[in-house]
């Protein structure tokens, strides 16, 4: 074939760049992450062979090897696994190809000691090598296939491929040519030290070449499969970051065996820092299905449910058969069963999380409750449990609080749960719709995630209490205690006639802008705001929808007037004493439209004309000057 030079993909240069350039504070990772990609290639084969037993000939026992060369100032990472031919080697290491990356590097900065940060929570995988090394060599050959191949870099900019009879008769052999200043590595105590402190779980042996002999430097059995108290927090660590590709620490860690009809192991974690791809369309697990100590798959969508794709780790099943088939996974009557298992004892750990440890469980909820949240919606056998675990923001208490203390807390007199929907917590504390439950006390759930759209039309109500968003409908809290405990009488001031003169009147000039005008029992101190009808969609699920193109509906609103704002009685008092003419000429519609451009702004709505806006803002200064 001859020598072919490619360029990398331009995320991987970014990422090479920061990765070489950076002061990487804990570099002796690039051999972790180098046996981890190595594991996985062994698993690749054990379960490709499963189907093609021919593709483990000649050479049966997996295994990684490591070597290093004192005097030519080298470190060999060797494995017999699947193996890698020209197309795996440019898709593999010239370009990312795991969802979410362009989300990732689009959050770099630029920065090196910032993006270092990132670049943990993502994961460089076999980039690592160039954190030492000023240029790798990779010699492979895929299982089953005649041709081998040599991949080159200096990791600035461009790599080559070229034929290598050479290569080893199957698997990867990795060479890193290691730099002037990280001789270091080519001690072999130092490189014992590190596979015993970072890859000791993997559940195959890894030999260093040492004194003309190989001789094995890990516990080589499955981390799950060894009773719980024989395993460290240290080594639960690595074993998280090394099958969930991270670099936190795990917030939680859940390891058990389920005896019975249905036997498996599970050794689950919760991260503790928000893997970077957690909304990313696909909503795959990370969860790794192995069926007797052998590696099936590493994204069975029937093992867990989307809403627990924050979960790492691994589940390894003895009654699923050893050649089941990723399609044959589907719809798995067994799988069903763990699956059901799995959901039960994640929620019944985070239940107790949330009661033993509301801080701990506080912080949890920050990172994922959007997603438990889903749970809500999607999983309807789980949803009186998930709404118990749910936590929101509340405008009468900092921090998360849960349905059961608000309705704990209920006032005389209130008998729904109030909620409202937005963008920003603080910015839907100062919300028009507020001000009358604000004035009483009255504790307003705050909802700020768009699934919050979705499954709250699907819950009728929680402990009997039903939901009820503060933005719909006529509402009114007359009945309700305040802060104090009573009930105060209703302002006996009547302006009933006069107001109805000028809602009249904006009813007809508004009259193809809104659904409605009439006064409000919701506002105390604002003099306008938009409300949905009863029967009609949420004003800020229809602008989500608007975003996501999935509407070009402007469905139109209801406008409520506060009557007892000095504004509104003054307009109130010239149309009942004058009629339209008393506001002057071309008054009325300059008004009207001022004071719903108003609410639309107040709602987090642009205003339909700007330009409008502008002239009828001047024409009202004006004659407030004359």
């Amino acid at each position: 074939m001859g020598q072919e030079s490619h360029a990398f993909q331009a995320e991987v240069s970014r990422l090479l760049d920061i990765v070489a350039h950076s002061l990487y504070s804990n570099k002796e990772i690039f051999l972790r992450e180098l046996i981890s990609n190595a594991s996985d290639a062994c698993d690749k084969l054990r379960y490709a062979a499963l189907t093609q037993s021919e593709l483990m000939a000649g050479d049966g026992e997996l295994q990684i090897k490591i070597s290093a060369d004192l005097s030519a100032k080298t470190i060999t990472i060797a494995d017999n696994g699947i193996g890698m031919n020209k197309e795996d080697l440019v898709e593999n290491l010239g370009t990312i190809a795991r969802s979410g990356t362009a989300a990732f590097v689009e959050q770099l900065s630029g920065d090196a000691k910032s993006d270092v940060g990132l670049i943990g929570q993502f994961g460089v995988g076999f980039y690592s090598a160039f954190m030492v090394a000023d240029k790798v060599t990779v010699l492979t050959r895929r299982a089953g296939e005649v041709d081998g191949w040599r991949w080159e870099s200096d990791g600035k900019g461009s790599f080559t491929i070229d034929d290598a009879a050479d290569a080893p008769a199957r698997g990867t052999r990795i060479t890193l040519h290691i730099a002037e200043e990280q001789q270091e590595y080519l001690d072999k105590a130092r490189l014992r030290q590190i596979v015993k402190t970072y890859s000791d779980h993997i559940a195959l042996p890894i030999y260093l070449l040492d004194g003309g002999k190989d001789s094995q430097i890990n516990e080589g059995s499955a981390l799950w499969s060894r009773p719980k108290n024989e395993i460290t927090e240290e080594q639960y660590t690595e074993f998280y970051r090394h099958a969930g590709h991270m670099f936190d620490e795990p917030w939680h860690v859940m390891h058990n065996r389920q005896e019975g009809v249905i036997e498996y192991t599970n050794l689950l974690f919760v991260p503790s820092a928000r893997p970077f791809d957690l909304f990313h369309p696909e909503r795959s697990n990370h969860v790794k299905l192995y069926v007797k100590r052998v590696f099936i798959t590493d994204d069975c969508a029937d093992l867990l449910p989307p809403w627990l794709r924050f979960l790492r780790g691994v589940v390894d099943s003895e009654d699923l058969p050893l050649n089941i088939s990723r399609e044959m996974l589907q719809h798995n009557p067994v799988l069903a069963k763990i699956r059901s298992g799995l959901v039960k004892r994640v929620v019944g750990e985070l239940k107790t999380k949330a009661d033993n440890e509301p801080e701990a469980y506080a912080a949890f909820w920050d990172m994922f409750g959007p997603v438990v949240k889903e749970g809500i919606y999607e999983d309807q056998g789980q949803r009186d449990d998930l709404l118990a675990l749910a936590r929101f923001k509340s405008s009468e208490h900092e921090g998360w609080v849960s349905l059961e203390d608000y309705v704990g807390r209920l006032r005389d007199g209130q008998t729904e749960i109030f909620y409202v929907t937005g963008d920003d917590a603080a910015a839907l504390k100062d919300s028009p719709q507020l001000e009358a439950f604000k004035a009483k006390g009255i504790e307003v759930l705050l909802l700020t995630d768009p699934v919050d759209e979705f499954w709250i039309p699907g819950v009728s109500d929680f402990s009997g209490k039903p939901f009820r968003s503060v933005t719909r409908g006529d509402i009114d809290v007359s009945a309700i205690a305040g802060k104090d405990g009573v009930t105060p009488p209703e302002d006996e001031t009547d302006t009933s006639g006069e107001l109805a003169s000028l809602t009249a009147l904006l009813k007809v000039t508004l009259s193809d802008a809104v659904k409605d005008v009439r006064p409000s029992r919701r506002l105390t101190n604002s003099a306008v705001c938009l409300v949905a009808d009863e029967g009609d969609v949420d004003m800020h699920l229809e602008r989500i929808l608007r975003q996501h193109n999935q509407t070009n509906e402007v469905s139109k609103r209801i406008l409520e007037i506060n009557p007892k704002h000095s504004l509104i009685r003054r307009m109130a008092e010239s149309v009942a004493a004058k009629g339209e003419g008393a506001l002057g000429p071309d008054a009325v519609g300059d008004l009207a439209f001022l004071l719903l451009d108003q609410a639309r702004i107040a709602e987090g709505e642009p205003v339909e004309d700007a330009n409008a806006f502008a002239r009828r803002l001047t024409s009202v200064m004006e004659r407030g000057l004359a």
